[in-house]
């Protein structure tokens, strides 16, 4: 990344032509060979194989390093025996320290996708960048947040911070995820040392931009999704820097609740803090750092040890998103995985090129979904700290949907993009583990976003609303109902606190019958509910995948059911999509659609992937599935054969 001679900005966003890593500074430039700028060695032997011809080159896993992490030396020999009991001690310890933060980033926050929808994540960092611990919140924030913070400490040396100091980031090109993430980091010390960071990364519901929401499904560049924070120090010494505060603020449509939001995400890094520096003192300096260490070696072990249980080979997998509601042109999204050894290479670059409207993922966001997906198929015990993530080598050449140039948009790559990719590395894995891997989840977040004057407090509301879909079945196990992507772990609005929050009424709220794909262990069910707008009108907006295509099986399942969002306007009694009413290119992705007082919203979510052969499944479960609803009399006919 070249900043410009003052540091006021960026000149230009270089990226390694190999795996799409910022590359600062020189970087390795090549001569003979492939052409372009990579962040290392190891992507140019990489790069080099593969043009000549090599499909699967056997490398030694290198993982690429950033300028200021040469500063810290490489780690001696460990002299004494590794303690088992203090580093369990110290692992349970610290990810209750995160738990406890995001319960009080709950209770304190203002607006409803933080304290009913909790998407956030809070973790503790090491003086080197590296994840330490993290509580069970949102996966694409969790796999994102070492790069988050290493290439926060680019720009704002970490030995120039002081006690009382906190940064603020939100810059999706700076290593982040999409604009709505906001990170704040809060280094703690002890006698001095600078020891590592309490982190909280959370979405701001309302952060400016075309839209209230910020989720603009016709954004075709950065500029149409909100204001974009790089680097900075929100607190100094303890003390608000007022300017910053004030810039942020001014760009929102919702000051009070974006403040508020914001205060409860620095609560929470200032508990972690006052938590984790409690524990330090405890137990010593030298006792935490060197039990960090152990941690992150010990979950590399165990990673190492699920990965080399798998067959060597190349698995490769791909899947669709619909389009990028600019154009009506699908997407693929496909990886190779190759596995050798203990170590896998996540290949991203047979994916398409990057999207004119906002699908794009970061490099942030591919990087976690990976992360996220091979988490998902290996021992569910493992610590979940930066060195799990060691034996795993993430490419995504920039310039495509899934590492996404500057200035593309990219919001919905974070909601949408990265649980597809997640499905796809699950899919890919089916080909070496099929017990351990499921079909594909609904893949959306159904992201509805609207806002508009409050008729009852003269203020301005915006509301970023999830929905959750069907699961995937996978081996002994139908997939779960109504359950947020795999990227979330949020949950959905109440219908009594959406009704009590915003000028809207839920006339239904239930499972679609049919909608999990059959198979010998069927899919989870998508659900529906109808929103009707009450006295005011609202400005709405979405981003959301899976209108046209349901979620893939596997091993001879059925696809899930699509879903769909439909609207009936005051005084009609037919369903439409926006695409008659407002002339849009997308049902899923459409950007300031008015609805008036009367008018109907349908949104419905897609049911999970079917796996096995649906002539297989046990008759029992069958007779049950139809008794409970879940599926129709005449779906058992034609899906299963069923006629008891």
């Amino acid at each position: 990344m070249r900043m410009s001679e003052n540091g006021f900005y960026v000149e230009k966003y270089n990226k390694c032509a190999c795996c799409g890593l910022l590359v600062y500074g020189e970087g390795v430039r090549t001569g003979p060979g492939p052409k372009g700028l990579f962040c290392s060695p190891w992507c140019v032997e990489w790069t080099e194989r593969r043009a000549k011809g090599e499909d699967d080159p056997v490398m030694p896993i290198v993982q690429p390093k950033l300028p200021f992490e040469a500063a810290y030396p490489s780690k001696g020999e460990r002299l004494a025996p590794l303690d088992m009991v203090t580093m369990n001690i110290m692992d349970s310890t610290m990810v209750s320290i995160c738990r406890e933060m995001g319960i009080l980033l709950m209770k304190t926050s203002y607006s409803t996708i933080f304290n009913e929808g909790l998407d956030f994540t809070c973790a503790l960092a090491d003086a080197k960048g590296d994840m330490i611990a993290c509580a069970e919140f949102c996966p694409t924030m969790i796999g994102g947040m070492p790069l988050l913070i290493k290439t926060c400490a680019q720009e704002i040396p970490f030995d120039t911070l002081q006690e009382g100091d906190i940064l603020l980031h939100n810059d999706p090109y700076r290593g982040g995820l999409h604009c709505p993430e906001h990170t704040f980091f809060k280094p703690f010390f002890v006698d001095g040392e600078l020891l590592g960071f309490a982190v909280c990364i959370g979405h701001i519901a309302e952060i400016g931009g075309m839209v209230p929401g910020a989720f603009c499904g016709e954004a075709t560049e950065i500029f149409h999704e909100g204001m974009r924070v790089p680097p900075v120090k929100i607190m100094k010494a303890g003390q608000d820097v007022e300017e910053v505060w004030k810039l942020i603020l001014a760009n929102t449509r919702t000051p009070r609740q974006s403040y508020g939001d914001l205060r409860a995400m620095i609560g929470a890094v200032d508990l972690g803090v006052d938590r984790i520096t409690q524990i330090v003192k405890k137990y010593g300096k030298d006792v935490f750092k060197q039990t960090c260490e152990d941690l992150m070696d010990y979950a590399e072990r165990r990673m190492r040890a699920e990965i080399a249980a798998f067959p060597d080979g190349v698995y490769s997998f791909e899947d669709v998103i619909e389009n990028d509601g600019v154009t009506t042109t699908p997407y693929t999204i496909a990886v190779d995985l190759h596995l050798h050894g203990d170590e896998v290479v996540a290949d991203f670059s047979r994916s398409s090129k990057q999207a004119k409207g906002p699908i794009n993922a970061t490099l942030g966001v591919t990087t976690g979904a990976t992360y996220n997906g091979l988490l998902h198929v290996t021992d569910a015990s493992i610590p979940k700290n930066s060195g799990c993530f060691r034996p795993i080598r993430v490419l995504s050449p920039p310039g495509h949907v899934t590492n996404v140039d500057y200035p593309g948009p990219l919001v919905a790559g974070n909601t949408e993009t990265h649980p597809r990719l997640a499905d796809i590395v699950i899919g890919a894995m089916a080909g070496c583990t099929p017990d351990r891997a499921m079909a594909s989840e609904s893949g959306t977040s159904t992201n509805f976003v609207f806002g508009g004057d409050h008729p009852d407090h003269d203020e301005y509301f915006a509301c970023y609303d999830i929905m959750s879909g069907g699961w995937g079945g996978r081996k002994g196990h139908d997939g779960n109902n109504t359950v947020n992507a795999i990227n979330g772990n949020c949950r959905f609005n109440p219908t009594e606190v959406f009704e009590t929050r915003f000028p809207l009424r839920v006339e239904n709220c239930e499972l679609v019958q049919d909608s999990g794909g059959a198979g010998q262990w069927r899919g989870g069910l998508g659900y529906k509910r109808t929103l009707y707008v009450t006295t005011v009108p609202i400005t709405g907006s979405q981003c959301s995948d899976r209108h046209e295509t349901g979620p893939f099986p596997l091993f001879g399942g059925e696809r899930g059911a699509a879903g769909g969002t439909k609207v009936m306007k005051a005084g009609t009694d037919r369903w439409t999509t926006v695409r008659e009413t407002d002339n849009k290119k997308s049902s899923s992705k459409y950007a300031n659609v008015v609805f008036e007082p009367g008018d109907r919203i349908l949104l419905i979510t897609a049911g999970g992937g079917g796996y096995g052969d649906p002539k297989q499944r046990d008759p029992e479960l069958i007779r049950e599935d139809v008794a409970e609803g879940y599926v129709s009399p005449e779906q058992a006919r034609s899906a299963y054969g069923f006629t008891g």
